[in-house]
């Protein structure tokens, strides 16, 4: 037998309190490290999505107002050779930079030689003549009329003289004799900035004065209408049989496996997919709102699908255990029972879809829809593009000008996916109900 242990080889309770505390003290010491790890991870989180939102908006900030130059324009039509303002062929073949040639020859008088007139005309944008042809359309009555047009000026002009108002003038692309009639023309106030209409009402061009974003714009929302019509409705089907009608086997458990994995797919094999089957063997033309909408559709079914049976999931099984003990069917359980109490879920998780594809860019550009748009769609079968491809086209473009256009664009884009985001939680928020 061993001896008991001594009486002085016993721990006291002393000795136990103070490894006690020393135990606490590494223990709330590690805690708060733990903390103070997490805070500055969300630090550094919000830090980063600081930066990239006052780049963005540095950057694209001006692209909201543009310059504008005073021409005085006499809508001469025996200059247009334009007998009747309603044959199009008349007003195809009429001179409509002659308008605005002489107005600003009128305007700086002194100029002369062809070099000269030609850097004079190169101040207004290329496009200022369609403007006046546009307008004078619209108004017949300014027919041999005289009014002073303010005109968008060139890229280069409004980027120089939107730097000079802020101090730092961007002189690369602009001459010096262009230069001291820009300061002449300040000084008589005949040029100033705007706010851009044409980025809000017209679609792309390759002048970057007179592109505009609402091609884009209709593009995204008569695709992502396709996508919402199509994915809603056979995501939540499907959510609702596998939750509530499939029978628990290994095929259902494929199918199961099969959704989670989709959900984690790179976006471009959707676009690959659509290319193969959409278009190559069904023949569907490119660059059209249903084709993006069939492709997004095939994209956000996973996350719509994981999301409605969550909110499946969510509802209490005494609602249907109530519902079945009053005699209802398993069918009018889901109808009037579970299928309401889920559908705030259902329809957060449907914004969220549609957020994630309205953000996507990759399997539009496989699909075709990276073609260059000017005219705005008008129906689901009008050829068109999509914000992301349009700013991924102007972000490829060599004009310094389209540098303001392609973050003023992601703005836009931001702000649309801020909303929908929003939208989820509201919704989430105000229907949902606690039990």
């Amino acid at each position: 037998m061993t001896e008991p242990t001594s009486q002085a080889a016993r721990p006291t309770p002393t000795d136990h309190s103070a490894t006690i505390k020393a135990s606490l003290k590494r223990r709330y010491r590690a805690e708060t490290r733990f903390r103070w790890y997490g805070r500055i991870a969300i630090a550094f989180g919000l830090a980063a999505v600081l930066v990239l939102f006052v780049d963005i908006i540095s950057k694209g900030h001006g692209a909201f107002k543009t310059t504008h130059i005073a021409v005085p324009v006499e809508y001469d039509l025996a200059q247009l050779g334009v007998r009747d303002l309603n044959d199009n062929q008349q007003l195809a073949l009429a001179d409509w930079d002659a308008l605005f040639k002489s107005g600003l020859r009128e305007l700086l008088p002194d100029v002369s030689g062809r070099s000269a007139r030609r850097e004079l005309y190169r101040m207004v944008s290329n496009g200022a003549g369609y403007d006046l042809k546009d307008r004078l359309q619209a108004n017949p009555r300014l027919a041999n009329q005289r009014e002073q047009v303010w005109l968008s000026a060139d890229d280069d002009i409004d980027t120089y003289f939107k730097g000079l108002l802020d101090g730092d003038p961007y002189t690369a692309r602009v001459t010096e004799q262009q230069i001291e009639w820009i300061d002449e023309l300040r000084s008589a106030g005949q040029i100033r900035t705007q706010w851009n209409r044409n980025f809000w009402t017209r679609g792309d061009s390759r002048e970057p004065e007179q592109a505009g974003i609402w091609g884009a714009v209709m593009g995204s929302l008569f695709t992502l209408a396709i996508t919402f019509a199509l994915s809603f409705p056979i995501g939540v089907s499907a959510a609702i049989y596998l939750e509530e009608f499939a029978p628990r086997n290994r095929f259902t458990d494929f199918i199961e496996i099969n959704i989670n994995n989709l959900a984690a797919v790179p976006s471009i094999i959707f676009g690959l997919l659509g290319l193969a089957i959409f278009i190559n063997f069904f023949g569907v033309p490119r660059s059209i709102p249903i084709l993006g909408g069939l492709v997004l559709t095939l994209m956000t079914l996973p996350t719509i699908i994981i999301t409605s049976r969550a909110a499946i999931k969510a509802v209490p099984p005494s609602i249907r255990e109530a519902a079945l003990g009053m005699g209802a069917s398993k069918h009018q359980v889901v109808l009037h029972h579970v299928l309401p109490l889920a559908m705030p879920g259902m329809l957060t998780g449907a914004i969220i879809g549609m957020a994630q594809a309205l953000g996507e860019t990759a399997p539009l550009l496989m699909i075709g829809m990276v073609a260059f748009i000017v005219d705005i769609p008008q129906a689901f079968t009008d050829p068109a593009t999509v914000l992301p491809v349009q700013i991924f086209l102007w972000a490829d473009s060599p004009e310094r000008a389209f540098v303001e256009k392609t973050s003023a664009a992601i703005m836009v884009l931001l702000g649309f996916l801020i909303i929908m985001n929003t939208t989820a939680v509201w919704i989430r928020k105000r229907l949902e109900r606690r039990w």
